[in-house]
């Protein structure tokens, strides 16, 4: 026969648990409450209000509020212009580490000697201090002195050295047509590709390793040719993998900073929107309008982000 607690006795040990776990919770609510809803409370103050950073100091949570700064930034023809920028660093960017990431993973999918090391030292660009590689890529490409250059003037036939980096575009002969490139981005889109794509190759090769062999084996046993096996069997397995690594590289990337900016300092039209809120802020020191722009770049964020979502959701319940 079970012997029933009473009713009072439940309660008090209740109450108990419910204090213990607020007590447990307590310090992790504080530490986010802090350091994640605090700061964003206190930049949506700053963008409405006409601040300076030099007077940061006297400013509080009661001032003369206003939308200016909101009005300053979307109608500015360099805040679009940057966006612009930013959506094609982003986009281009994305699509590229994980184009490279899955042709190195599958290439690298079957065993051979030392394909341990190969996939090691894939990593390295991504586990590389960014300083580092910023500063290696700027010698590299640096017009006087860079490897590139010297390659491209003594073997490839260049009339010139070529500032990869600070001139804006290059005219190139395609196909006969005379065809400016967007130079000095063109690069950057093409580091933050490089950078990123272990990334994408880490997780695309998790999910390598988790196929069942025996689908393809089969497919291979019917006559289908590794390209139709790709098609067909592989790559909708690792779909589901390839949308989440593209949602959040592309919200990396979106926000990216350090890289466009340890590489140009965004000149020559490589200003995304991230360094345009760093020089507001730090060049103009207009802390406001810093964080209307910020905020501005926050909600454009957003909603791309969910209408992927609301597009993800649908094409996975259509059946």
């Amino acid at each position: 026969m079970t012997v029933q607690q009473p009713t009072a006795t439940r309660s008090l040990r209740q109450r108990e648990e419910n204090r213990a776990g607020l007590r447990l919770v307590g310090p992790s609510v504080v530490i986010v409450l802090a350091l994640v809803v605090a700061p964003i409370l206190w930049t949506v103050m700053l963008a409405f209000q006409d601040i300076e950073l030099i007077r940061i100091r006297y400013t509080g949570f009661f001032g003369s509020y206003t939308l200016e700064n909101f009005a300053d930034v979307l109608t500015s023809s360099d805040m679009w212009s940057s966006l612009a920028t930013t959506v094609a660093y982003s986009v281009l960017g994305t699509g590229g580490a994980l184009t490279v990431g899955l042709v190195a993973a599958l290439a690298l999918r079957r065993p051979f000697r030392g394909r341990t090391l190969v996939r090691a030292s894939i990593l390295l660009p991504f586990v590389a201090p960014i300083v580092a590689v910023t500063f290696a890529w700027r010698s590299m490409l640096n017009p006087e002195y860079g490897v590139l250059n010297e390659w491209g003037t003594r073997w490839l036939g260049w009339d010139e050295p070529i500032p990869f980096l600070s001139q804006r575009s290059q005219e190139i002969n395609l196909f006969g047509a005379h065809v400016d490139i967007p130079l000095a981005l063109g690069t950057v889109i093409l580091f933050e590709a490089w950078r990123t794509f272990p990334f994408a190759f880490l997780f695309i090769t998790a999910r390598l390793e988790a196929l069942p062999g025996d689908v393809e084996e089969a497919a291979r046993v019917d006559g289908a040719s590794p390209l139709q096996t790709f098609r067909h069997i592989v790559l909708p397995q690792l779909m589901s993998t390839i949308a989440v690594l593209t949602v959040l590289r592309f919200i990396w990337t979106f926000n990216n900073f350090d890289d466009v900016y340890l590489l140009t300092h965004g000149l020559a039209g490589t200003e995304v929107v991230s360094v345009r809120v760093f020089n507001l802020l730090i060049g103009r020191g207009d802390i406001g309008a810093a964080s209307a722009q910020a905020l501005v770049l926050a909600a454009i964020l957003t909603i791309c982000v969910l209408a992927y979502g609301r597009l993800l959701h649908k094409t996975e319940a259509t059946p």
